[in-house]
């Protein structure tokens, strides 16, 4: 059963390209150089339509990065009971869930092909035993407002990965383990979430709380040590923790990051930086 955290204000199912999957799709995809894995803090859905420092950095790290064959996304917005799900749509559709901004947030669209057979043709015989398709969700906030900046053309086959509620955080890291494979297949794993997130205690100020402050940096120093079991076990930091995440679900993305990395990977940060004083911007290059 699919956990749908709001009521869509719209969904549009996006048929303005061809339904078919192009040949090099439907075939499986080759196998690669290694891949890159991106974390990126989305933060306000206006960033959809905003030219500033958080979107400007998305582009520079997309242009970091080999072009992608497909895209694989975990996004904060689309959590899951009983199993994780992967989109089987062969048009994405994308999903508007968020009330009351401006009309042109509402106007952006992304029209961007599925991967319907991603399961079967690039997943292992047990991971595809335990990882579920749907064509009921799409694409939601979490995702296409960043992918609209990183890859504009809408011309890169995507597929969004749900977070099953029912695993712990390091469950969570250990799936992503298994994914890691995906990597040498010309995809791109894309978290999306934040470091930091309480939208309840956020304020006008961009500059940072001090709690959320020392809950980013132990993190993101911790990460870059490698202690990824640590990172998952975040919860240990106590107040701490529960002050950065009252839920989990925006930090989950990245142990999905930090799980696909392997030893002599490079760990870089960029915009470290703080949007209303309780959300963490910052986005996470393995590569």
């Amino acid at each position: 059963m699919l956990i749908k955290r709001r009521e869509f204000l719209r969904v549009t199912s996006l048929l303005s390209l061809s339904t078919l999957i192009d040949s090099t799709i439907a075939g499986g995809l080759a196998k690669t150089e290694r891949m890159p894995a991106l974390f990126i803090g989305h933060g306000s859905p206006l960033n959809a339509i905003a030219e500033n420092q958080h979107t400007l950095a998305w582009r520079s790290l997309a242009s970091k990065v080999t072009r992608p064959t497909a895209i694989l996304a975990i996004s904060a917005h689309w959590q899951s009971r009983n199993g994780s799900f992967l989109t089987s749509n062969p048009q994405q559709q994308i999903i508007y869930d968020m009330y009351g901004f401006p009309e042109a947030l509402y106007d952006v669209k992304y029209p961007v092909k599925g991967f319907p057979g991603f399961k079967q043709e690039m997943l292992s015989e047990g991971l595809q035993q335990g990882i579920g398709t749907t064509v009921d969700w799409g694409l939601d906030h979490g995702s296409w407002s960043v992918l609209v900046h990183m890859y504009p053309e809408a011309d890169i086959p995507v597929v969004q990965l749900s977070i099953n509620a029912d695993l712990s955080p390091m469950q969570h890291l250990n799936l992503a383990k298994e994914i890691s494979a995906l990597r040498n297949r010309g995809v791109l794993i894309l978290g999306s979430g934040n470091l930091v997130h309480n939208l309840r205690l956020r304020k006008q100020e961009a500059t940072a709380f001090d709690w959320a402050e020392e809950f980013d940096q132990i993190i993101a120093r911790k990460v870059l040590q490698g202690n990824f079991d640590d990172v998952a076990n975040y919860q240990s930091l106590g107040q701490l923790a529960s002050l950065a995440h009252p839920t989990n679900e925006h930090f989950l993305p990245l142990l999905y990051v930090l799980g696909v990395a392997t030893r002599g990977d490079a760990l870089s940060w960029h915009n470290a930086t703080f949007y209303r004083g309780s959300i963490s911007m910052r986005c996470l290059l393995v590569s």
